[in-house]
């Protein structure tokens, strides 16, 4: 296993762990910190209310043998074990865990985003209420060269859900609006420098330049989190991803000047994560 430890950048999340000598912690250099193993087991370690933003790209749990278009070929949806559906009521209770594990741990005034389909979107704000969330945004990340829908039975997929939701209603949350206004948007055809950001964001899937240093089935592309992090923290704030996947989201953080903290089960994805701190992508 990866341990990658660097003596001067590794006290700063000592501070946040209940358990300070985490053996499942494999990389701890730069402001970010990667653990391998269960979410709903980690979140635990960590002290209530220490960090400032989360962002999750669970399980869609949409690998229901279908089908799909991929570099124009007919491939598989399947993503793996982690993504298959257990059935609505199972779905819905593993859904409402790691949201009231990721509100313990998130700061009063602090926010959490969610990325989904509608296989699992609806069961995430169902779940957000329950647990006392207030939902301040339904975004809408607009796939510009989406794949084809090869049923013909129904239209073409091409976007995803982001619910951008604070602790509580009585939140003082960040919303750097000044430079979300200002944003460079990167070919963004929907929005334009210099006006408000709409809920709506045009931003491509995940370009090959970024998944250089090895590919997950669901990989963000860096301009959403970028986007996402900078509009609703500081510099110097924590930022945490129960499902770090290849991880976007901490090589995001560290770009911008944030702290990171990333979880995830599969020691190859936190393999990849590693290689893209090291080359910066």
């Amino acid at each position: 296993m990866i341990k990658i430890f660097d003596r001067v950048t590794t006290i700063f999340i000592k501070e946040i762990l209940i358990r300070k000598n985490m053996s499942n912690s494999i990389y701890d250099k730069n402001n970010v910190q990667l653990f391998n193993g269960d979410c709903l087991e980690i979140l635990q370690q960590i002290k209530p209310n220490s960090v400032n933003m989360i962002f999750a790209d669970p399980p869609y749990f949409l690998s229901n043998g279908g089908i799909t278009c991929k570099a124009g070929k007919m491939v598989s949806v399947n993503k793996g074990k982690w993504d298959k559906s257990n059935g609505h009521e199972e779905d819905f209770k593993f859904t409402k865990r790691w949201l009231k594990a990721c509100r313990r741990v998130l700061h009063d005034n602090g926010t959490i985003w969610i990325s989904g389909t509608h296989h699992n979107i609806y069961k995430v704000g169902f779940a957000l209420e329950q647990l006392g969330y207030d939902i301040l945004n339904e975004i809408v990340w607009f796939k510009p060269n989406g794949p084809p829908n090869l049923a013909c039975r129904y239209f073409a997929h091409s976007h995803e859900t982001v619910l951008w939701a604070r602790k509580s209603k009585k939140s003082k949350h960040t919303f750097n609006y000044k430079l979300m206004k200002n944003w460079d948007v990167n070919g963004d055809k929907i929005n334009n420098q210099g006006k408000q950001m709409r809920s709506v964001w045009s931003i491509t899937l995940t370009p090959l330049k970024e998944k250089e240093n090895g590919k997950h089935p669901t990989q963000k592309p860096l301009e959403l989190l970028k986007r996402i992090i900078a509009s609703s923290t500081k510099k110097g704030d924590l930022v945490l991803d129960p499902f770090n996947g290849s991880g976007t989201t901490g090589v995001a953080a560290r770009s911008l000047g944030r702290r990171y903290v990333g979880i995830e089960k599969e020691k190859k994805f936190l393999d990849i994560t590693v290689n893209r701190l090291n080359s910066n992508s």
